[in-house]
């Protein structure tokens, strides 16, 4: 067993990767820190794991060394730390947008700030293990990928690896949970004004564009990434639309086998697309608390035009879940471990 401290466990990724910790056969949940809750039982946040964690929450100065640390502090908050947090733990795992991109030019652009520490940025693996296993087994640090980012990215890779796309703009829409904003309320998640809303909070220019156009960087291509971002009045999920515009039209043949080539082996990643039924293709709904990624598509061969469809559990596939996985890529266990959950229906 491996033992573990959470930095930052009081908003809904530190909860969602407390819960999935507490039922790991390979671990030892040590700390849990929140400056604003110290002194107070873990389940009087998160209150699902009443009689499931005795913990109470701790001062991060009052941290231990241990095996790895899980990061689900807010963005920005890391990143001047993460000498000493790499002293405290002999791995860490950072769920923040710290640490995701590789240039620091693209923090001038995205996040509007000169990086503090660029030198790490290029020993900080981006970990979607769909994408860099090999490199999370072997890395000390491992990002965590944005939510929208991750849906994006798990949806297109077939395409981009198989070298199957011709046009440079891509064009996606994402809709995503309330949950993705964060426990911290604010008019915009007030119950008046989100429910029942079908809301565009970032038409154009979201931060999660930089990583997609980052990771969609294969076989030479330079993907532009045209990213707008929805809220629903659902908690969890995100459901991301590609529209990818083909110079050359393939084969749906040629389409199933990039996605059965990339994703067939893949624990968490499934095909979606039935003849039939209500769910014929990726629902959020249906994902809730599993770390699966659902991927599907729709070829248009009169417009040249193929959409492409992804879905997950923003919390889950989109952070906590996908952070497990990683942790299992790290330690040589099988990456389903601790992360059986298949989701509900109906919810």
């Amino acid at each position: 067993m491996i033992s573990v401290s959470i930095v930052g466990g009081s908003g809904y990724t530190g909860g969602e990767v407390l819960r999935l910790l507490l039922g790991h056969p390979e671990v030892e949940l040590c700390q849990v820190t929140s400056e604003s809750r110290v002194g107070k039982f873990v389940h009087s946040v998160h209150p699902n794991l009443r009689k499931r964690c005795k913990l109470r929450f701790v001062a991060g100065r009052s941290l231990k060394k241990v095996d790895l640390l899980f990061l689900c502090l807010p963005h920005g908050m890391a990143v001047d730390r993460m000498e000493e947090l790499l002293d405290l733990g002999s791995r860490v795992i950072d769920l923040s947008s710290d640490f995701r991109l590789r240039s620091p030019a693209d923090y001038v652009t995205w996040y509007h700030h000169e990086h503090s520490r660029p030198e790490l940025l290029g020993k900080a693996v981006y970990g979607i293990p769909e994408l860099h296993r090999q490199e999370i087994r072997e890395a000390r640090l491992v990002t965590g990928a944005g939510c929208l980012a991750t849906a994006a990215i798990l949806g297109l890779f077939p395409l981009y690896k198989a070298g199957l796309v011709a046009s440079e703009d891509i064009f996606i829409e994402a809709k995503v949970g309330s949950s993705a904003a964060g426990n911290k309320s604010s008019l915009a998640s007030h119950h008046p004004e989100r429910s029942g809303s079908l809301r565009s909070f970032q038409p154009t220019r979201h931060r999660h564009t930089a990583e997609v156009q980052q990771e969609l960087a294969l076989n030479g291509a330079s993907p532009r990434i045209h990213l707008s971002a929805t809220s629903t009045d659902s908690v969890r999920g995100v459901l991301a639309t590609a529209q990818v515009l083909l110079e050359r039209v393939p084969e749906e043949k040629a389409l199933w086998r990039a996605y059965r080539e990339a994703y067939q082996a893949e624990p968490f990643l499934r095909v979606v697309k039935e003849r039939s039924g209500v769910y014929r293709y990726p629902e959020p709904k249906i994902l809730a608390g599993s770390n699966y990624c659902d991927v599907g598509f729709e070829l248009d061969p009169a417009e040249g035009r193929l959409v492409v469809l992804s879905a997950l559990d923003n919390l889950m596939k989109g952070a906590a879940g996908n952070a497990v996985q990683a942790m299992n890529v790290m330690h040589g266990w099988e990456e389903t471990l601790g992360l059986g959950f298949p989701g509900l229906h109906p919810v």
